[in-house]
């Protein structure tokens, strides 16, 4: 007859199993959504995301035709070779940049149909250790968005992962070009509404040559002011009419094209030999940065194209892009050139001058509503690269307003708003004219171009497994083309270039010294923590007196005890009888599953009543205000207990079976492992807690003692739930950990302006986290200690 205590002994090294039946669904349910982004769609489904994602992801690039010509020649055009070569060059840009590299290439590289900056480094984290804050744990990986790839020992994507993780430097100077690409993306968001607006609203001079640029510059700025105040109603209910609008917009620029090539000068068409770029650059000398910085503003947009991909199939994009915008662009763009042949002196208003007067004014709104709409998108772009930054640790917590109840990803953040608004408005009405705004325009873009550039190499090479001379081909070919863009805005950066360089130098010096803070203060977590010996040595009062009630310690760590408790239990006469450390980490995927999101572990023997509770978020994950998540914490707690006393109870031989019921609603939510006496559970929102015993039926087992076994385990479990319970009605208390991060007095000056000042001052004015999980005030309770670097 097997004693209670011989069972017990046998328990904690055996797992509790699901039932092989069971794990089919489970497996199925979890391959779906691993692979729910290529998940294959019907032609006409297809076809209709294809439509609909020309209101997200084109509109900035549609609306360049209104202000190209006029940046490649500011001075006027001298024959019409210059205007058949620049031509020439717009067309083989649009080919290798948006055509080639991004629609066919760049877009495979999006983390489950997030696009970006930080979608591609979340990717590079996932399959490489180059993340500067080492908090993932083994479980993350077992998620179902969690993809990665494994390597043969000598392959040369295993070699270039080892040399990637080799030193602290490389992962610092990966996450500095990330940051670089994010904040002159972050100046794009800027720019894009600042030169489309008023390219658009220039327009009203057309037709009234009196009129003083100062009213076109009012009227930009009003349309701005109610752009940016009317974001905190998201564009849930007007969103359907964005893809309708730029799609007319397309047909309208493609037909007007189309018209001017057959009633000004057909000849033009003679541009798409390439020769014409060898004699136009040959031929233009001294004008030739000039000239390239203006034909780059033909690809604007390209970047937001990557950006706002969205959940939108790479199909649907490369559909869109083949059938409606590249044509059209095409169409646009040699229209304009056929027309500026014959108009030589109209080239500053190219794209009014040359539409017919029957449909002037009915095109003069078109355009403005589809700069209007590029412009949202760009806003919205920023938002999102805002909310990924904030999410790996490189942005100071804002807050973050969830606008639609159908769409995720739809944000909107109000500090970042407003100053975008100020920010635009000040270039808009500070410049007044295309040309400067359009050379900081092109610096900006082709920086981020650069960046994608070169983060796609270790992605071709470890996502991909590409061979190394694809790599190097791709490489080539992009910088042949994308080099002498740089050079020529680059080159600009007196006459306007300065704009995004001083945005992205500002938002950089932000990120990089709130992540760098950030960092440091998790490696005083990680080097003080408490150890397990000195926290059982206090017994189970934890030398104190045990209150009443449920302590939630928040902490950055994602395993030990955090040295916040030790300085809290050594300053304070008591604690509560039941306390659970709280760890709130983002992973390096774009979204963590709600029945995936919670991992509950206990710490120590039974009666110290301590757990640990880690709560996983992905990048595009958000903290909505009507989620109580005191009481989600709470609902976790209690399942973790239920399931930890209904493994206790059964060893891998035993037999069991579970209802039909409890198995859908919880099959997909458990994933059990036990190691060093500790359980682990990951536990979903979607799962109801019940005290009865009704959801595990015994079969009849052979082996003597079960009966007893069992009520032993029901009885253990009883008197747990219930005190439980009862110190949750006593009260729940929430300490927060608030570090003060100094600089040492030995330190430079530069190091004490950043920590004691800028990094103070960047922690003063960002949310608390309390605010952030809605906790709330009379339940905080906040234990402050300094810490010196």
């Amino acid at each position: 007859m097997a004693s209670t205590s011989d069972m017990e002994t046998t328990n904690p090294g055996s797992i509790w199993e699901l039932d092989k039946d069971l794990d089919v669904p489970m497996d199925e349910e979890a391959s779906r959504l691993k692979n729910m982004y290529i998940e294959k769609f019907s032609s006409v489904l297809l076809l209709r995301l294809a439509f609909q994602s020309l209101g997200v992801v084109f509109g900035d690039l549609g609306t360049s035709p209104l202000y190209v010509f006029y940046n490649i020649f500011p001075h006027g055009v001298d024959n019409d070779e210059d205007v058949i070569g620049a031509l020439s060059l717009i067309i083989y840009t649009l080919t290798l940049i948006p055509l080639m590299k991004y629609v066919f290439v760049v877009l495979r590289a999006n983390d489950n149909g997030q696009g970006g900056t930080f979608a591609l480094y979340s990717l590079l984290c996932r399959h490489a250790k180059v993340s500067t804050i080492p908090n993932q744990h083994k479980t993350d990986e077992e998620l179902t968005t969690y993809s990665r790839q494994t390597y043969e020992e000598n392959s040369l994507a295993a070699k270039v992962k080892r040399w990637l993780e080799g030193h602290a430097y490389k992962k610092n100077c990966l996450l500095i070009l990330v940051l670089i690409g994010t904040c002159t993306a972050i100046g794009d968001g800027i720019l894009t509404p600042a030169i489309s607006v008023l390219s658009a609203t220039g327009g009203i001079r057309v037709q009234n040559p009196k009129m003083s640029t100062d009213v076109v510059v009012i009227v930009a700025v009003t349309i701005l002011i109610g752009l940016f105040s009317m974001q905190h109603y998201g564009t849930d209910k007007v969103g359907w009419l964005f893809a309708p609008l730029v799609f007319l917009w397309f047909i309208l620029i493609g037909s007007v094209g189309a018209f001017n090539i057959h009633k000004y000068n057909s000849s033009v068409l003679k541009a798409y030999n390439p020769v014409y770029i060898y004699r136009f650059l040959r031929r233009a000398k001294s004008e030739i940065w000039t000239s390239l910085g203006g034909v780059m503003l033909s690809i604007t947009g390209t970047e937001a194209l990557f950006a706002d991909l969205c959940h939108f199939p790479v199909l649907a994009i490369q559909i869109a892009f083949t059938l409606v915008v590249f044509p059209c662009l095409l169409l646009a763009y040699t229209g304009q050139a056929a027309y500026i042949i014959v108009h030589k002196d109209h080239v500053v208003d190219a794209f009014y001058r040359s539409i017919p007067d029957a449909i002037y004014w009915p095109a003069f709104v078109i355009a403005t509503l589809a700069a209007i709409v590029a412009s949202q998108a760009t806003i919205s772009a920023t938002y999102s690269i805002i909310k990924q930054a904030l999410a790996l640790g490189c942005f100071p917590r804002v807050s973050v307003v969830h606008t639609s109840k159908k769409f995720l990803g739809q944000i909107y953040i109000p500090d970042i708003n407003w100053v975008l608004m100020i920010l635009c408005i000040a270039v808009t009405a500070g410049f007044k004219n295309q040309i400067q705004i359009g050379n900081a325009y092109g610096t900006a873009v082709v920086i981020v171009m650069l960046v994608t550039t070169f983060l796609m190499v270790p992605i071709m090479l470890l996502v991909w497994k590409s061979h190394w001379i694809l790599v190097v081909t791709f490489l080539v070919l992009s910088l042949m083309v994308e080099f002498p863009y740089f050079i020529a805005c680059i080159n600009k950066v007196d006459e306007g270039g300065w704009v995004p360089l001083a945005v992205a130098i500002t938002f950089f010096i932000i990120m990089y010294v709130w992540h760098f803070c950030t960092v440091k203060r998790y490696e005083f977590e990680m080097h003080s923590k408490v150890s397990m010996a000195w926290i059982l040595g206090l017994g189970p009062s934890l030398g104190l007196v045990r209150v009443p009630g449920i302590g939630f310690v928040y902490t950055e760590l994602a395993s030990g005890v955090p040295h916040i408790f030790s300085h809290f239990i050594t300053n304070l006469p008591a604690i509560h009888s039941v306390v659970v450390f709280v760890c709130v980490k983002y992973l390096p995927v774009y979204t963590v599953p709600v029945e995936e999101r919670f991992v509950m572990k206990r710490i120590g023997p039974k009666n110290f009543h301590m757990f640990r509770c880690v709560t996983r978020y992905g990048y595009k994950d958000i903290h909505k205000k009507h989620d109580d998540f005191e009481k989600m914490l709470l609902d976790r707690l209690l399942i973790f207990v239920r399931l930890e006393s209904m493994m206790d109870g059964y060893s891998d031989s035993e037999d069991f079976t579970m209802s039909e019921q409890k198995v859908e609603r919880s099959a997909n939510a458990l994933l059990m492992s036990e190691k060093a006496g500790s359980n682990t559970l990951c536990s979903g929102s979607d799962l109801s807690y019940s005290s009865s015993h009704d959801s595990i039926v015994l079969a009849k087992s052979p082996l003597t003692g079960n009966n007893s076994l069992t009520r032993y385990s029901s009885q253990t479990y009883g008197d747990e739930l219930e005190f439980l319970n009862s110190c949750k009605d006593a009260g729940v208390v929430h300490i927060l950990g608030n570090t003060i991060v100094r600089a040492r007095r030995d330190s430079g000056i530069i190091k004490r302006i950043v920590v004691d000042h800028l990094y103070a001052f960047l922690r003063k004015v960002c949310r608390e986290h309390s605010v952030i999980f809605n906790v709330p005030h009379e339940s905080l309770l906040n234990v402050g200690q300094i810490y010196y670097i």
